[in-house]
């Protein structure tokens, strides 16, 4: 593959950018500088600098982000900055989403890509994919609170009850909560059903994905073999 189509297809800028990043001298492949924009590499593993800065070839994008609070999910954020100011500005001109959505003051792991399929896949409610919380409520948990979500809470605009596929006690204030689906703000409309209200919200893990330890809010890291491997690795439902 011609190395400008290649810096293109990792997001920088157009075919005319990528060319002109070239002939500029900013890009090196072993350490050698390339300035031709035609020549010609075999995108497989392919590593390169973009003025002093390492990068991988990579046909799709497949991120990890520990969300921090105070950010929005999307390109055009109201309130708050965009967790697209998170990420590589090449990142995002590559077109990247977030497989589903944290609110603003929710933080924890938040997955994205360019790769259609594993968005709709990993997002889609049929997979039953379970997703972890760590709840802080307002007032302390009673049983008959844990009942309720665990049999079923009535919300609005829903057909039937929807009921939490786990909820391990931490202690009188924070809870584990797992849900399968992916409802519009379900854990806080879930806990506000069942008489309660939600202080805090974090996401630990998606599947069998747990977040990783070495990530910082704010930062964010490729998924690898590994990360693929434990986010598969639950029971799921239909394909």
């Amino acid at each position: 593959m011609q190395i400008h189509k290649i810096l293109q297809s990792q997001g920088f800028g157009s075919r005319r950018d990528c060319r002109a990043l070239v002939r500029s001298g900013l890009v090196e492949v072993d350490g050698q500088v390339i300035d031709d924009p035609f020549a010609e590499f075999d995108a497989d593993g392919f590593e390169f600098t973009v003025d002093g800065e390492p990068w991988e070839y990579r046909e799709k994008a497949y991120l990890m982000l520990y969300k921090p609070t105070a950010h929005e999910c999307t390109r055009k954020p109201e309130y708050y900055p965009s967790i697209f100011s998170l990420l590589p500005e090449q990142l995002a001109e590559r077109g990247v989403q977030p497989v589903g959505r944290l609110d603003q003051d929710t933080t924890g792991l938040l997955l994205l890509s360019d790769d259609g399929q594993f968005i709709h896949t990993w997002s889609s409610g049929k997979k039953k994919i379970p997703k972890r919380y760590r709840v802080e409520l307002k007032h302390a948990h009673t049983p008959e609170l844990i009942d309720a979500l665990l049999t079923g809470v009535q919300l609005h605009d829903e057909p039937e009850p929807i009921c939490a596929a786990a909820i391990e006690v931490i202690d009188e204030l924070h809870l584990w909560f797992t849900i399968t689906e992916g409802k519009y703000h379900q854990v806080k409309r879930m806990i506000a059903a069942a008489g309660n209200r939600v202080e805090g919200l974090h996401r630990q893990s998606v599947g069998g994905l747990e977040l990783p330890e070495v990530l910082e809010p704010g930062d964010w890291a490729w998924m690898t073999e590994k990360h693929f491997t434990a986010l598969a690795s639950f029971s799921g439902g239909d394909d």
